[in-house]
Formats: structure tokens, C-alpha cells, sequence
């Protein structure tokens, strides 16, 4: 992950659980632990859009992996049917 940045107290889309952050300055203070707000160790923080990683990582600012996978290996093995469910839909394999 090349690009990952932290989430911070000043982004406009965190929120905090509780709801005791305080804006003192240049900092952000929790009035629940009387410290500065650390969002990696907080487990009030949130995200607006539900982005928040663990570790206090912006999912914004990380790029999705997708793997390939054929046809094949995507469907998995057929399943077989017996009694009810092979009365209601008339096949015997499902896949």
C-alpha cells in the first residue's frame, strides 16, 4: 500500500462515538481521556462514509486488489438435490 494516509481528528467525515471532541487551537482534544485524539487508538472513532480502516487508515486513500478468477472456479461444484427441493425445482444438479 503506496499511498495510505491516516485519518485525522480535522477531516471533515470523522465523527467520534461519544461525542467529546473538543477543537483547542491547532489541536483536537478528547474530553473522555483529557488527551489529544489519536483516531488509531480510539475505538469511538468513525467515519461518515464508513471508510475507516483499522489502524486509524483512510479506506479513501487505499486502491482496491481484484483478482481474476475463470468461470469455472468462480461457480464451485454442483450441488445435488433430493426430496422437496428436487420436487419444487425438477433438476437434480444445481450449479
Amino acid at each position: 500500500m503506496l499511498s495510505e494516509k491516516y485519518c485525522s481528528p480535522k477531516c471533515e467525515l470523522f465523527r467520534c462515538g461519544k461525542k467529546v471532541v473538543l477543537y483547542r487551537g491547532n489541536t483536537v482534544w478528547c474530553r473522555w481521556t483529557e488527551e489529544e485524539c489519536e483516531v488509531a487508538n480510539c475505538s469511538y472513532a468513525t467515519c461518515v462514509k464508513r471508510r475507516l480502516l483499522p489502524r486509524g487508515v483512510c479506506g479513501e486513500t487505499v486502491k482496491r486488489k481484484t483478482i481474476e478468477r475463470e468461470p469455472e472456479e468462480a461457480v464451485g461444484p454442483a450441488v445435488r438435490l433430493r426430496g422437496k427441493a428436487l420436487r419444487k425445482i425438477g433438476e437434480k444438479e444445481i450449479f
